[in-house]
């Protein structure tokens, strides 16, 4: 699947580590706490693996 561009509201963001876990190369955990995206991009999959819909697909 190709990569779309992401976007994390860090007021949303548990830190559930969904994200993080799922997708390794696509998000971490800002120095923060919240998850960010790597690179900007993520597969669009990623959107759903998180429980409080904090991802969201930048059309």
């Amino acid at each position: 699947m190709a990569k779309k561009k992401v976007k994390i509201d860090p007021s949303a963001c548990i830190m559930c580590g969904a994200c993080v876990g799922s997708y390794p190369d696509d998000f971490r955990f800002s120095d923060a706490g919240p998850a960010e995206a790597v690179t900007g991009e993520a597969d669009e999959d990623a959107v759903s693996v998180c429980p409080v819909g904090a991802i969201s697909v930048e059309e």
